[in-house]
């Protein structure tokens, strides 16, 4: 794969939730491109199989690992098959997340019509179930990990976390307040971390991509013939850049913000790769 720069992670141990997704499937052949063991943790083991061998073809060093990143148990699981094949976690990148359709409102703007219309969901219908689902796997989803696999580098006095947080973050989009919410917490338990670890030689960051079209949101974008929803019309209005991102041009944020030679005194921050998307006003 093409690489904007290569850091030498050599040597180094790199441990990716969700990483058989759209992104961080990037991120993991990345990362074994500049010599990293790459520990793919995903809910579905296959998935997670496919990528690692797709590395290893490649000539890298991969294992897939099933995990439930809620589940603390599991976690450990995972934590200790990392460490039995390739040792102490040197990189982690929290990349599991996502949305659930029962926390997703039908609506834009609150609808009489659509309160009362039982084959819809209004935000009076969201229940404390669906936005637990949403927040269990972007927030548990990313503390709990964290607890596993930072140990390691509070042990070796060095490392690197690295957080998927949104666009969300910033500006709350229509629709998914419970995904909205829950990314926000993302980004504000990075800094948090951050802080606590700072004097431990552990740095934490995050990244917040901007409008990339994934399975996740397929839905919400795409209509069942393939051709845009409404709301695509809206996010490319609202993108200077007049596009979807594209997986690979997350890589360069991720190699610099993860490189100790480039960002080593970077500690806290949440990068937009955005397309210009949170600096438009609209007008």
């Amino acid at each position: 794969m093409y690489l904007p720069y290569k850091p030498d992670f050599s040597g180094k141990v790199a441990v990716v939730t969700g990483g058989a997704g759209v992104l961080c499937r990037e991120f993991c052949k990345a990362l074994a491109a500049c010599g990293a063991k790459v520990a793919v943790l995903n809910r579905t083991l296959s998935k997670a199989e496919a990528v690692a061998e797709e590395i290893r073809a490649a000539g890298g060093e991969a294992i897939a690992v099933a995990v439930d990143v809620t589940d603390p148990e599991s976690v450990g699981a995972a934590h200790e098959t990392v460490l039995e094949r390739f040792g102490k976690c040197d990189i982690l990148i929290n990349g599991a997340g996502g949305n659930h359709p029962d926390a997703t409102a039908d609506d834009e703007f609150f609808s009489m019509d659509t309160l009362l219309d039982p084959e819809k969901r209004s935000f009076f219908d969201l229940t404390g179930e669906s936005f637990g689902k949403v927040f269990d796997l972007n927030i548990m989803g990313t503390l709990v990990p964290t607890q596993a696999f930072a140990r390691d580098m509070v042990e070796k006095k060095s490392g690197c976390i690295l957080n998927i947080s949104s666009m969300n973050a910033f500006t709350p989009l229509t629709k998914i307040p419970a995904y909205s919410a829950a990314k926000s917490g993302v980004s504000n338990f990075t800094q948090w971390l951050a802080v606590h670890f700072a004097k431990t030689g552990i740095r934490c960051n995050a990244i917040a991509p901007g409008f990339f079209s994934t399975a996740q949101n397929a839905k919400l974008l795409w209509n069942a013939d393939g051709t845009p929803t409404a709301r695509t019309g809206k996010i490319i209005n609202a993108t200077p850049m007049g596009r979807f991102g594209e997986p690979d041009e997350l890589i360069g944020a991720l190699l610099f913000l993860l490189d100790e030679k480039c960002s080593g005194f970077i500690t806290g921050v949440v990068l937009p790769v955005d397309g210009g998307f949170n600096a438009y006003s609209g007008v």
